[in-house]
């Protein structure tokens, strides 16, 4: 009989719990819990902080005592593993409700200690009214706040999935929120063009969006709120501050054990999720996995790849074979009805990893049918490898219909698709669901059109480029309402009688709304000997990706 003991009792450390005991009856196992909780729903906690789950107890998917009676598995709270002796195969453990320092022996040990929200030891960290969200006691904490307080004035710092989703559940409870981000753009995850989506429905909700301001420090008000200082001299009153400023894996007892730690700050783990000691495995926040797409190592702090590894490191305990793929990356938000989501790489992360055989393609597609009622437009973003066309990533921005797509390319990429394949891909169609062309085919066939050489996609970089003309291929009113400055303007319709006015030794780069026009344009002037280009996604692409390429002088 093997003695198991688990240190966190949260994603992964219930979840490999679980599994263990399916995969071997008469193992011992054993949880640790820091917290008064196990296996709770921490993604809810925005949703519990905004009275969208107006009960805690939904956010409990498990407690000690179903562990006991269904599993037999004993479940320890409020217990914190202080130190491995590795040598001994004992765990060093401290009973926080009676003090009790005490010693368990393990045949397997298996780390799951999550990560700790970052707080930068900024001037006023401590103030009474300063925030993070980890835990459901934080979350009972800032409903508390709230109430005791009546607070009407919100600070999140931090843009990424949780800051944002603050924002959202503050701003729905009635308070007047300001978010402050010290990036160029929100969400980091997304590249700034897709991001765009997202401040622009963040601007129409709230009062205040501060980018590219760090946050500099905190003062006491005398109405016994708080001042957030930023780096350019703002200062912005609150009752209330929410630091979602991103998460440090807890590595210490990893570290004092003297456990490999990676480049990245998390546990070293293999295939297997066994650390650099055969007798311990990590699994979920604390570690280091292996990007799936560019094979470098990474932090991926997300519930699913957690549980996935958690079952993982079971099988693995019990002599099973099984290997932990690697993360993509796969992640989802709601804001105000928006809806943002990415699979795999973007294009930040792989000039990052130092990746320049790719291409992207941006489209516009309704989420459903055009002529049915109600069709929302999904902006999408595709990259693939130039050489081969094998999909490297997805970003979508949308009210509708964004998780399904970026689902069906999520596993397009964990198994090696194309964007043939894409464009192939046989997905559900009826009028109110999506189209004949879904927008997962659209991005595929104009990829797969690339790589065929049918047409050549220009990077949007190229606006910026000497002796490029511009040519819009919109109709005239369409033009003058708005597009891409300097742009040529001869519609579509007249491309053919026009060929003359068109320069033959120059590059020209063909744009319209959203980009299918311009396709067609593409294929006439390839065709007559014309250096044509096709801007992705028109000016609806441009629209949002101008400011950013303007930012970095790259766009005249």
């Amino acid at each position: 009989m093997r003695k198991v003991i688990i240190v966190g009792g949260v994603a992964g450390g219930a979840t490999c719990a679980a599994r263990l005991r399916r995969l071997d009856e008469q193992a011992e196992i054993i949880v640790l819990e820091r917290g008064p909780y196990v296996s709770f729903a921490n993604c809810g906690l925005p949703y519990y902080v905004g009275d969208v789950i107006r009960d805690e107890s939904r956010l409990l998917q498990a407690s000690p005592e179903l562990f006991r009676e269904r599993f037999r598995i004993d479940v320890r709270t409020q217990h914190e593993a202080l130190r491995i002796d590795r040598e001994r195969r004992e765990l060093v453990i401290h009973d926080l409700v009676s003090g009790e320092e005490y010693r368990e022996s393990y045949d397997a040990l298996v780390l799951s200690p999550g990560a700790s929200p970052i707080t930068p030891p900024l001037e006023g960290i401590g103030l009474p009214g300063i925030f993070t969200v980890r835990t459901v006691p934080d979350s009972d904490e800032i409903r508390e706040w709230i109430s005791l307080h009546r607070a009407k004035r919100a600070v999140v710092i931090g843009g990424g999935f949780i800051g944002l989703e603050m924002v959202e559940n503050l701003a729905r409870r009635g308070l007047e929120v300001t978010l402050i981000e010290a990036a160029g753009q929100v969400m980091p995850p997304l590249d700034p063009e897709m991001a765009e989506y997202v401040r622009e429905r963040l601007n129409a909700h709230i009062a205040n969006v501060r980018l590219g301001d760090a946050v500099a420090g905190f003062e006491k008000d005398s109405h016994g709120g708080v001042f957030v200082k930023t780096s350019s001299g703002l200062r912005f009153g609150a009752d209330l501050v929410i630091l979602s400023i991103g998460v440090r894996p807890e590595t210490k007892l990893a570290r004092e054990a003297g456990l490999d730690i990676g480049e990245r700050g998390g546990i070293r783990v293999d295939e297997r999720m066994r650390t650099s000691d055969p007798r311990i495995w990590a699994v979920g926040d604390a570690v280091e996995v292996k990007n799936a797409v560019t094979g470098q190592w990474n932090l991926c702090p997300l519930a699913g790849p957690a549980q996935r590894q958690a079952r993982v490191a079971a099988a693995s305990i019990c002599g099973r074979e099984a290997e932990f793929r690697g993360v993509q990356g796969t992640a989802i938000v709601g804001l105000f009805g928006l809806t943002a989501a990415i699979t795999g790489e973007s294009e930040k992360s792989l000039l990052r990893a130092g990746v320049t055989d790719y291409e992207a393609v941006y489209v516009h597609p309704g989420h459903h049918a055009g002529y049915y009622p109600g069709a929302k437009p999904i902006h999408m973003k595709l990259l693939y490898r130039r050489s081969d066309g094998l999909v490297l990533g997805a970003q979508a921005v949308g009210e509708a219909g964004v998780a399904r797509r970026i689902d069906v390319i999520s596993m397009a990429i964990q198994k090696g698709a194309t964007a043939f394949d894409l464009e192939e891909a046989e997905l559900c169609y009826a009028p109110q669901y999506g189209s004949a062309k879904d927008p997962v085919n659209m991005a595929g066939m104009i990829a797969a059109n690339s790589l065929r050489g049918d047409i050549e996609i220009a990077s949007w970089r190229e606006l910026g480029s000497d002796g490029a003309l511009i040519l819009d291929v919109r109709d005239p009113g369409e033009h003058h309402a708005g597009g891409i400055p300097g742009a040529v303007n001869i519609p579509l319709g007249e491309l053919r009688e026009r060929l003359e006015e068109l320069p033959r030794e120059r590059d020209i780069l063909v744009t319209c709304t959203v980009g299918q026009r311009a396709y067609y344009a593409c294929r006439v002037l390839r065709q007559h000997g014309f250096r044509a280009k096709l801007l992705s996604g028109g000016c609806r692409t441009s629209r949002v990706i101008a400011p950013q390429l303007s930012r970095q002088n790259t766009l005249c």
